[in-house]
């Protein structure tokens, strides 16, 4: 981990994260990602580690704990703030429950408020929406809140999450074809930053769970058509086929 974090701070980017959150097994099965969540000596031995071997900021994000029976995120935040991290990202389930049921920010909160805290706090899990996101911050104090699945497919989230916190009010209806140029863009994005093949791998499902494709009739011979894109000009063809819900 101390070797791989000077790697990453040759590229300079203004943080360093570890990732002590991922659940799926084939990552917290070996130990590794929310694995640590089970010896957290190690999870604190590594993160005192890499802050001492990097000059940038080491944040890291992890879970409530691993089960029901061992939420240990409270007394954990302190021992990582002791560690040297410069912010906590928490989500607010456990390992056990996977991305299932719902995220508990109470205890995201109850971090937040512990008054032996200082660095700032992270809340994750189940903000799909602009009046979520507001609520969180107004509810637990979070200093910021971090979106994952609910931008899968719609990356203007962030663009009416900002516009209704600065403003109060819901961003105007973005055009259909606004956002096909964004899907579109995030593609292209996609492709340039891995290859052909493992970018449009990786964002086929992203753009197949849209919102935006949400009621448009028989929709679903094009769903499966998407998944099943191999190119970048497969998925643009696919693209043009669609038209918005009447």
């Amino acid at each position: 981990m101390v070797e791989a974090a000077k790697i990453v701070e040759q590229a300079q980017p203004d943080i360093l994260d570890i990732n002590f959150g991922c659940p799926v097994k084939r990552v917290a099965g070996k130990g590794a990602g929310a694995g640590m969540l089970q010896n957290i000596p190690k999870m604190l031995e590594i993160t005192r580690a890499v802050v001492d071997a990097v000059k940038i900021p080491v944040t890291v994000k992890t879970r409530l704990g691993w089960d029901a029976d061992n939420k240990i995120i409270v007394d954990l935040a302190e021992q990582l703030q002791d560690c040297g991290i410069a912010a906590l990202t928490i989500h607010g389930r456990t390992r056990a429950q996977m991305y299932t049921g719902e995220a508990d920010w109470t205890l995201i909160g109850e971090v937040k408020n512990n008054p032996r805290m200082h660095i700032p706090i992270i809340g994750n899990g189940d903000v799909t929406s602009a009046q979520r996101c507001k609520e969180c911050f107004d509810r637990y104090g979070v200093d910021a809140v971090m979106i994952g699945r609910a931008s899968f497919g719609r990356p203007w989230i962030f663009k009416e999450i900002k516009h209704f916190l600065e403003t109060g009010e819901e961003l105007p209806p973005l055009s259909f074809d606004w956002c096909m140029d964004v899907l579109r863009q995030e593609v292209v994005d996609s492709v340039n930053l891995l290859d052909e093949r493992r970018g449009i791998l990786h964002v086929r499902r992203h753009l197949a769970a849209s919102p935006l494709f949400k009621g448009i009739p028989n929709f679903k011979e094009t769903r499966i058509a998407m998944l099943r894109a191999e190119t970048q000009e497969e998925l643009f063809r696919i693209f043009e086929t669609i038209t918005p819900r009447v």
